[in-house]
């Protein structure tokens, strides 16, 4: 749960201004104190010598101060009680929390949903992640109708929603910079594709297991619309094709973690910065999609960005190459390809401390080996320096 604090200049006009500058946060501290040690007493009220405050009980309590404790609770059904508590503090929630999850919902979501979007109109961060569906598309429209500043949403495992959930968040939610539709399986391309359209500064998209969704026409689309994607999620979308994929390689150079069901080809010659790759299941996937990313990395290294220089100058973080790369059950792929890429990649690893060349299910890959276990010195120097902070 996040609570943001706003200004006397961000509140409703109808609220008077807060004489002088906000309680900073050592006078926040002392008000609360003040309130605890006094109670309310006889008099009903408790009065801050520092400050000349007077709190005439909790509904008096200031609104910076009032989110802090809401905040400190670290339950966010404590948000929804809270704005039932009076006016005020309705007022004050309504326009300081930013950021609510309702995944501990285990029944009535869905109306849950809809009588608070037309409260926490400022909501940035939602999610409404389900054990069991609950959602339908009215509480996704009533999100979109009133949370205009959202910018990551949840909403897997929403088995119950249809097209009219995408074409309302396109409509109403256009900043969006996250979102996870998994599982979500009615949806279909025309609708993906027209979201993409709408809210051009995804990032992270989540679409695994919505095979109704992922084709090659909502990739294109993709592609054409969302320059900034940096994540992608395919896992389990089997309608996906090279031309599909092609078009991401184009039109999402930004891209740097992509779990695909099939098709890797394309994105070794078009992601130069991709980063973590998972084809777990992929059982088409052949030596070529290997080799082909072994390449990749020779054609950087040629242009004088070799992994082992920007590892050393960025220490680890954020340098380019595969850093992590799921082949499980990857039934396909022979040794000499599979090695060819850890070869390739510095970064990826087979030993135990380091794993991250995930090869499960693979019985033909044990000879795979990283240079970890060529070089047992620069294993040793691996797990020091991964000690020394």
């Amino acid at each position: 749960m996040r609570l943001a604090v706003f200004g006397a200049s961000d509140y409703p006009k109808k609220k008077k201004r807060m004489d002088g500058e906000q309680l900073m946060s050592g006078e926040l501290d002392n008000s609360f104190n003040a309130l605890m040690v006094s109670g309310e007493g006889e008099s009903g009220q408790a009065h801050h010598e520092g400050t000349g405050t007077t709190l005439l009980g909790w509904k008096d309590l200031p609104m910076e101060l009032l989110l802090r404790i809401l905040s400190m609770a670290g339950d966010d059904r404590m948000v929804i009680v809270g704005s039932g508590v009076c006016t005020g503090w309705r007022d004050t929630l309504e326009w300081g929390v930013t950021n609510l999850s309702l995944s501990w919902c285990q029944a009535h979501m869905n109306d849950l949903v809809m009588s608070l979007a037309q409260k926490f109109t400022k909501l940035q961060v939602l999610s409404l992640r389900q054990i069991k569906p609950q959602l339908e598309d009215s509480a996704v429209e009533a999100v979109a109708n009133n949370c205009h500043d959202l910018r990551e949403l949840d909403l897997s495992r929403s088995f119950r929603l249809s097209d009219r959930s995408l074409y309302a968040l396109a409509h109403g939610c256009p900043h969006l910079t996250r979102l996870n539709i998994s599982g979500c399986s009615n949806f279909s391309d025309a609708a993906l594709a027209y979201l993409s359209s709408q809210c051009k500064n995804l990032k992270c998209l989540n679409l695994c297991g919505c095979v109704r969704a992922v084709s090659d026409r909502a990739l294109q689309a993709i592609a054409c619309n969302c320059g900034q994607l940096q994540s992608l999620n395919l896992g389990w979308c089997d309608s996906v094709t090279d031309k599909g994929v092609t078009s991401l390689a184009s039109g999402c150079p930004e891209l740097r973690a992509l779990d695909l069901y099939e098709s890797v080809v394309a994105l070794a010659n078009g992601c130069p910065h991709l980063r973590s790759l998972g084809l777990y299941y992929c059982q088409n996937i052949t030596d070529r999609a290997m080799y082909s990313l072994a390449a990749n990395s020779r054609r950087v290294r040629s242009k004088g960005r070799s992994w082992d220089a920007a590892a050393r100058k960025n220490a680890g973080a954020g340098a380019d190459g595969l850093a992590s790369l799921n082949i499980s059950q990857c039934t396909a792929l022979t040794p000499p390809a599979v090695q060819a890429v850890c070869d390739s990649f510095p970064a990826l690893h087979t030993c135990p401390e380091r794993h991250s060349l995930i090869i499960s299910g693979c019985l033909s890959l044990t000879s795979v080996h990283c240079a970890c276990a060529h070089h047992p010195h620069r294993h040793g120097r691996a797990i020091l320096s991964n000690h020394a902070y």
